[in-house]
C-alpha cells in the first residue's frame, strides 16, 4: 500500500507524476484483465485502492477514455470498454499502418542513431519472446511473462517512433499501443504469433541497419499486415 499522496501544495510537475503514475497502475490492472469488459470503474473506489485522492484517477480515466479502454456514461461514469467489433479492429488497424508507416519514413534519415538502440530494443523483444514460447510449450503462460513480451514488442516500435522526431505521432502511437496490446493479450490465449512478430521486426531492423529508408517502410507495412491478419483471424476464431 502507497503513502496517500494528497494534491493540495503540491507543485503542477509532481500533480503531475501523480497522475502519471496512477494512470500507469490502472491501465497494467485492465491490460492484464483484472477486471471484466462492461465492468463499472469507480472513482473513489480506485482512489481508495491505489490510497490517493480522486483527482488523479479522474483526470487518469480521461487520458484512458481517449485510449478507447474505459468508456464514460453521462451520470453513471465509467466501464471497461467491451472487446473490438470487426468495424472496430479494422480501423484500429488502418490507424495504425498510416501511424507506423509515416514514423519508418520520418526515422529513415535518423537511422544511425537509431540502429543500436533499434538493436538493443531487439535482442530484449527476442528473450521475451523466448521466454513466452517456453511458457507455452509447458502450457503454462504466467501474465507477468505476456506482459513483459507486449512491453518488449511496444519498446520496439517506440524507439522508431521516438526516432521519427515528432511528438504528437508518439503521443498517438501511445494511445493505439494501449488498445492493441489489450486486443492481442485477449486472442492470443493458447496461440501466438511470437516467431512472425520476431522475423518481422528483424527484417525492419535490417533495412534500417542497410540504411534502406524504403526497405524500412514495406518491412514496416508487412509487419502492420502480418499483426492485423493474425489478430483478425484469432479473433474470429474466438468467438
Amino acid at each position: 500500500m502507497t503513502t496517500p499522496l494528497p494534491l493540495r501544495g503540491v507543485s503542477e510537475l509532481e500533480r503531475r507524476g501523480l497522475r502519471d503514475r496512477v494512470y500507469d497502475l490502472i491501465l497494467a490492472m485492465l491490460l492484464e484483465g483484472d477486471v471484466e469488459p462492461g465492468s463499472r470503474l469507480s472513482i473513489d473506489t480506485l482512489a481508495k485502492q491505489l490510497d490517493v485522492s480522486p483527482t488523479p484517477v479522474r483526470e487518469a480515466m480521461v487520458q484512458l477514455e481517449r485510449t478507447g479502454l474505459v468508456t464514460r456514461e453521462a451520470l453513471k461514469g465509467y466501464r471497461v470498454a467491451p472487446p473490438l467489433g470487426p468495424d472496430q479492429l479494422a480501423e484500429l488497424f488502418e490507424a495504425r499502418m498510416m501511424l507506423e508507416l509515416e514514423a519508418a519514413r520520418l526515422a529513415g534519415p535518423r537511422a544511425e542513431a537509431l540502429v543500436p538502440e533499434l538493436r538493443r530494443a531487439h535482442a530484449t523483444h527476442e528473450a521475451c519472446a523466448d521466454r513466452i514460447v517456453a511458457a507455452m510449450v509447458r502450457g503454462d503462460v504466467p501474465v507477468s511473462v505476456t506482459r513483459d513480451y507486449f512491453e518488449a514488442d511496444n519498446a520496439f516500435h517506440r524507439r522508431i517512433f521516438a526516432a521519427a522526431g515528432n511528438r504528437y505521432l508518439l503521443a498517438m502511437h501511445s494511445d493505439l499501443g494501449a488498445l492493441t496490446h489489450r486486443l492481442r493479450q485477449a486472442v492470443l490465449r493458447g496461440t501466438s504469433d511470437v516467431e512472425e512478430a520476431h522475423a518481422e521486426h528483424e527484417a525492419i531492423l535490417h533495412a534500417f541497419e542497410r540504411g534502406d529508408a524504403a526497405g524500412a517502410v514495406e518491412a514496416m507495412r508487412a509487419h502492420i499486415e502480418g499483426v492485423r491478419a493474425r489478430s483478425i483471424g484469432e479473433e474470429r476464431a474466438a468467438r
